[in-house]
């Protein structure tokens, strides 16, 4: 029976002082340059903006030892035509891949991992990546969007729309081959799968959603019940079962377009700052988190620097509250409070 409500975070506040323990001291931020998987250029420069906007100084007062392995190299493909209208499929599939690659080598060493997008495509790799070394793992996709479009589905083609449906073993008879993606096994169960902040969801997608029983919140449920009680209920439903491996993929445009202006696909109404921050804060609070993503910060769609800077900070205060970041202070530890030496003690010097 799964455990629901008090009960349930009383076990989770029980167990997290030791799941803490065991949970990597140490952060790896990886960036993701790449941008194939939209139409919109830009995309692939959001992990610079993302750095330039102080998260490796951020993650380093929070206690952590971090590893910024920089940003993978996606090879151009001078030939990728669309397949069954699905664009850019070779370079896609090449360029996650690779992360998939790398975010496994990261995680198996024993890091926590950020990966800087890039746009939403990359979680096809990030994901698999880590389920390569969690295969328990459970997925918390927060975003204005489902990016759950198989090909069939989709209204663009845009492979930052589908990355979901590579994911799930319920959607694999649905899946065509695409060239670049023989590598993509699905490796998740919709079960583990939860969904928090969408308002822009495809006829396709609201169907799969439905038909799978995929657990998802949409806007309307967190004016409806609140934030705390959607984080609640969604924290319930992936870990009441067991305590696993938690990965965490933020799109940018699930905040309202006026706290996140420099992003490709936004849609208004989205979460607001106080939202966003105490949803991560929790899912931090689990001591569950293994790995995250954070897209689509795109700065070439500012409208002016001060948006793009803004859209970029942001992104750095998500990262920063899912690792530890509180709204009480974002302090390096300290075992004592200094007081001033007797003169004694002065003269000892």
């Amino acid at each position: 029976m799964a455990l629901r409500g008090p009960l349930s975070r009383l076990l989770r506040a029980h167990l997290r002082h030791t799941t803490q323990q065991s949970r990597a001291q140490s952060v790896a931020v990886l960036g993701a340059p790449f941008s194939k998987g939209q139409k919109r250029g830009g995309v692939e420069h959001g992990p610079k903006a993302i750095r330039d906007a102080g998260l490796i100084e951020r993650l380093s007062s929070l206690d952590y030892s971090v590893h910024d392995f920089g940003d993978l190299s996606f090879h151009q493909l001078e030939q990728d035509e669309p397949h069954m209208d699905v664009k850019f499929p070779r370079s896609v599939g090449a360029a996650n891949k690779k992360l998939s690659s790398a975010v496994s080598r990261a995680v198996g060493a024993g890091h926590t991992l950020v990966m800087l997008g890039g746009d939403h495509s990359l979680a096809i790799g990030s994901v698999s990546g880590h389920a390569q070394q969690c295969p328990d793992l459970c997925v918390i996709w927060v975003d204005a969007h489902a990016d759950i479009n198989t090909p069939m589905t989709s209204p663009s083609g845009n492979l930052h729309g589908q990355p979901v449906a590579f994911m799930l073993k319920e959607l694999q008879d649905k899946m065509p081959a695409l060239p670049g993606f023989s590598w993509a096994k699905p490796f998740l169960s919709s079960r583990d799968l939860v969904y928090i902040g969408l308002r822009d969801v495809d006829p396709g997608e609201h169907h799969i959603l439905k038909n799978l029983g995929i657990q998802y919140f949409t806007m309307r449920d967190i004016d409806r019940l609140g934030i705390q009680r959607v984080t609640e209920v969604a924290l319930d439903h992936l870990l009441a079962r067991k305590q696993r491996p938690i990965h965490l993929s933020f799109d940018i445009d699930a905040f309202d377009p006026s706290l996140a202006p420099a992003t490709g696909t936004p849609v208004n109404g989205g979460l607001t700052y106080r939202e966003g921050i105490y949803l991560t804060e929790e899912i931090h609070n689990t001591g569950l988190l293994s790995a995250m993503d954070l897209v689509e910060v795109n700065p070439l769609l500012g409208a002016n620097q001060e948006a793009v800077e803004a859209t970029a900070s942001l992104a750095v205060d998500v990262i920063a509250s899912s690792l530890g970041q509180t709204r009480e202070g974002a302090h390096a530890s300290i075992d004592t409070i200094p007081a001033e030496k007797s003169d004694t003690e002065q003269l000892c010097l």
